[in-house]
């Protein structure tokens, strides 16, 4: 971080970043970032912790306990957890990529995303601005593979889907490009943690 508590990043860098509520962050967002930061071939992944999830009826914990919780269980010196949102004050990812873009010239971002976000990525504010503005990482978590696989957004977008060989090149593509990856799924999920009484 430098002095303003923003992250420190390179031209020429390839960033992924992993936005959400993180209410809590678990072991299924720490397993995910370490697949994306070696399939994807990123040199560093920022954990965006959102302010709130406009696609949500009820708002998450306070902020900064779920900064604390996120730091907590992602110890990675190439992963970054920060608020960059809430310092921005942008609402939208588009918004946050298009100040994030302006912030770090020279700067590779890359979006990632489990499956189940690219289900319902087409319900976002500006969702085709995001996939023609930078390359989407999208990684396999439980839930239905089908659903976003045959996803409006996947269909739209089939044709700049990378093979599984290309996929260690994304942060060097033109957007729009976009890659599916299957990993070893990890049970974890925060609305059954929440459920569950773990998050109280």
């Amino acid at each position: 971080m430098d002095r303003t508590g923003l992250p420190i990043a390179r031209p020429g860098q390839v960033v992924g970043l992993l936005g959400g509520s993180f209410d809590p962050a678990h072991g299924g967002h720490v397993h995910i970032t370490h697949a994306a930061l070696k399939r994807f071939g990123l040199h560093r992944v920022w954990w965006l912790v959102s302010p709130g999830n406009p696609l949500k009826a009820h708002g998450p914990a306070p902020l900064g306990r779920r900064m604390a919780q996120a730091q907590r269980i992602m110890r990675h010196p190439r992963v970054v957890v920060t608020d960059i949102e809430a310092r921005l004050g942008t609402r939208f990812t588009a918004q946050t990529i298009a100040a994030l873009r302006a912030a770090y010239p020279g700067v590779r971002f890359v979006w990632l995303m489990g499956a189940d976000n690219l289900a319902q990525f087409h319900l976002w504010e500006d969702w085709r601005r995001i996939a023609s503005t930078v390359p989407i990482g999208v990684l396999a978590r439980p839930g239905d593979r089908i659903a976003a696989r045959t996803s409006p957004a996947a269909t739209i977008y089939r044709r700049f889907m990378l093979s599984a060989q290309a996929v260690h090149g994304l942060g060097r593509r033109r957007a729009p490009a976009w890659a599916f990856v299957n990993l070893p799924l990890h049970p974890a999920s925060s609305s059954a943690i929440r459920a569950g009484g773990g998050w109280d």
